[in-house]
């Protein structure tokens, strides 16, 4: 999908030559999305934080709730400032706007200005992901897209490990919340002045024999008509909500599960840091076999391992049931990840990239969001019979990434109905099977 201004992306398999061969604006994004998790402490203290101020659990919990609808509308503001400002300004905007709303919670007053700044600061924080993954998608070739996204996933996954032992590093450094923030802020501004160095300034790819007239001239309203005509695409959302949905339940109804159980918390954690080591450890090393698949097929497989792994749950909880289960929805989640995270980019034209991945990752965080409220909803009522309810969620989700994902065509640039046909062609350079590097 690359255009005739950008770098030539790797052609090769391996994962070093890849990163290697990758333009400098995808190592600054990969690097930035490291540092962006790295310093991403406030939504696990901001709890702590907040009782520590005073505040009841209440109060704080309705601000952890905001911080997660903020994020949400975070994630659906940043596609369309991708499309409006580049990928450059969306990020140096939403960074440096971290920057400075992080380090304003330490001073300002009242329940109400804390909640304000809770919401802008969480959407500022995610606006540059559909900005980044964009750009990441406009600087690598078709037959790269999932690689290159497993190496997204990895400095994502990489983060988020690190980060609460940084946090807490930083926190006992002065027995205050004053560096942790102020340290939040300072990564995310970095970020931002490294974007600002290192991201090319420049207009949305256009696609061939589009003009950047004709794609200046079309408006959101115009994109988002043609993404809401795009049939299997919806389709394709519903299931990644849906997916999203069932996989969070590990985080929130899990550990209720299991405290109800009586059996020692310590296995959950054993199970929950197992997960995190292996897609770490596996997920690069298993994407340059998993590339070489039919996509459709791939995440398929990854929807039904997740549904799967989470239905295990419902056996007698003891401590084979939550790892071996655990095992094997971690399973599904390195097969299919990066696929999964790589498809809105090959799903639409490609002048609508930006609008076609922020849909996708609006739907993921909304279903990340949805899932612990419907988990908690269910399991009052199930107790430990929840888990066969998810775990058909899970295969639904599966059935209907199989309807759903289609082989884009060569270019990318047909009508959203176009390749409906397609799913049997698998052409070698279409992102969906073959040599996907």
């Amino acid at each position: 999908m690359a255009t005739d201004t950008q770098q030539t992306p790797p052609t090769t398999v391996g994962i070093w030559a890849t990163f290697r061969g990758s333009p400098l604006a995808v190592k600054t994004i990969l690097a930035g999305v490291l540092a962006s998790r790295l310093g991403g402490f406030l939504n696990i203290f901001l709890v702590l934080y907040l009782t520590d101020r005073g505040y009841s659990a209440e109060q704080a919990a309705f601000a952890l709730g905001v911080y997660g609808i903020g994020g949400v509308a975070g994630v659906f503001l940043g596609g369309t400032l991708a499309e409006r400002l580049g990928a450059r300004n969306a990020t140096v905007l939403g960074m440096a706007s971290t920057a400075a709303l992080t380090a304003a919670l330490l001073y300002l007053p009242g329940y109400g200005l804390l909640l304000a700044a809770i919401a802008l600061v969480s959407m500022a924080a995610q606006l540059y992901r559909p900005a980044s993954t964009t750009l990441l998608s406009d600087l690598t070739s078709r037959d790269g897209q999932v690689m290159i996204f497993a190496m997204y996933r990895f400095s994502l996954n990489l983060g988020t490990t690190i980060a609460p032992l940084l946090g807490f590093a930083l926190y006992n450094l002065d027995d205050s919340y004053a560096l942790l923030f102020w340290g939040e802020g300072a990564v995310a501004l970095g970020y931002a002045v490294l974007a600002r160095v290192t991201i090319p300034a420049r207009p949305r790819p256009t696609a061939p024999g589009e003009t950047e007239t004709d794609a200046a001239g079309e408006t959101a309203a115009d994109g988002y008509r043609v993404l809401f005509q795009d049939r299997r695409y919806l389709l394709f959302l519903l299931a990644a909500m849906v997916n999203a949905m069932v996989y969070v339940q590990y985080l929130s109804t899990l550990p209720l599960d299991v405290k109800a159980s009586g059996m020692p918390i310590l296995w959950y954690t054993v199970a929950v840091s197992a997960n995190g080591f292996i897609v770490i450890a596996f997920e690069l090393g298993l994407t340059k076999l998993s590339q070489k698949w039919p996509m459709k097929i791939t995440i398929a497989v990854a929807w039904t391992l997740i549904g799967l792994g989470v239905a295990l749950y419902s056996l007698p909880l003891g401590a084979a049931v939550v790892i071996g289960a655990t095992l094997v929805w971690t399973l599904g989640e390195i097969v299919g990840g990066p696929s999964v995270f790589a498809y809105p980019a090959l799903a639409g034209p490609a002048r609508l990239r930006g609008r076609y991945i922020s849909s996708f990752q609006f739907a993921y965080a909304l279903g990340m969001a949805l899932g612990p409220a419907l988990g908690g909803v269910l399991f009052t009522r199930l107790q430990h019979g929840v888990w066969p309810v998810f775990g058909a969620l899970g295969l639904f989700a599966a059935v209907l990434g199989v309807a759903a994902v289609r082989v884009p065509s060569a270019s990318a640039t047909a009508g959203p109905d176009a390749d409906a046909d397609a799913d049997t062609a698998e052409p070698q350079d279409a992102g969906a099977g073959g040599t996907r590097t």
